[in-house]
């Protein structure tokens, strides 16, 4: 009796730790941002939430995240393929290194860019590209900080796939088109869309990475963590809330639409 009473304390005292860490570092916060926003009215949040340099921001953000999503959905999809189908010298090396933008600080990442097709890197000698302080430097940028999230949404998928079905169909006279978007495709849409919805979100907020390469040119490369920034450094924490509010919503709606998906679209 003494025991099951320890043990039912012990579950209480932790839900209850639980519990605190999660109000005091996630929900408070959230409040205080939302607050913050709407501090002088809902009238002036409209006003800078429509401000033109924070809806150019916002807008360019949204297209060069989602252009960075769907290159991560074509490359991630098939690196994650051949890692779970192939056996090749190398493969738990290259399986760990796909992390690396999950460990590496973006600063570095951005910064990594800069070496490799800035003004001084041999791309730039021998093709004669600029692409630092253009959009294709961001979308880079947003691409390497996702890399990992279609990967490692789409691999356990693949694992647990019956391989089964896929020689039934063949046995059966299935041409393996035929057999991948029948079979194999419906198995794996779920981690792809998963992945690419965690890489959309994570690419909207990107900061430390982009900074350095982007140029942060207002209404051209000025993207919206960086105009977030730059109004906090400007003395004008309510138009900073009010672009936070919106791209807090957005990854909001993106993690909801995660979890039913990942619940099979339950309520």
């Amino acid at each position: 009796m003494n025991s099951l009473f320890r043990s039912r304390k012990w579950s209480y005292s932790f839900r209850t730790i639980v519990f605190i860490y999660f109000i005091g570092l996630i929900i408070i916060p959230i409040i205080g941002i939302y607050t913050q926003s709407f501090s002088t009215g809902i009238a002036s949040f409209i006003d800078n939430l429509s401000d033109p340099l924070a809806w150019k921001a916002v807008l360019l953000t949204l297209k060069l995240a989602a252009i960075a999503t769907l290159i991560n959905i074509g490359i991630g999809t098939m690196i994650g393929w051949v890692l779970v189908r192939y056996d090749f010298p190398g493969k738990s090396i290259i399986n760990s290194v796909i992390d690396l933008p999950f460990a590496l600080p973006t600063a570095v990442a951005g910064f990594i860019i800069l070496l490799l097709v800035g003004p001084s890197s041999l791309f730039y000698e021998w093709f004669g590209i600029d692409v630092v302080f253009h959009e294709p430097a961001i979308v880079l940028a947003m691409v390497f900080v996702t890399f990992p999230f279609v990967i490692r949404g789409l691999q356990p998928l693949l694992e647990e796939l019956d391989q089964s079905e896929e020689e039934a169909a063949y046995t059966l006279g299935s041409s393996k088109s035929r057999t991948f978007f029948q079979i194999i495709f419906p198995t794996m849409l779920p981690g792809i869309l998963s992945g690419a919805m965690l890489a959309f979100s994570r690419a909207i907020a990107e900061f430390g990475a982009v900074v350095l390469i982007s140029g942060n040119i207002p209404g051209k490369t000025l993207v919206a963590s960086v105009y977030i920034f730059g109004e906090i450094e400007s003395n004008n924490p309510q138009g900073a809330a009010a672009v936070s509010v919106l791209l807090l919503t957005i990854s909001f709606l993106i993690l909801w639409f995660i979890h039913k998906l990942n619940r099979g679209g339950q309520a």
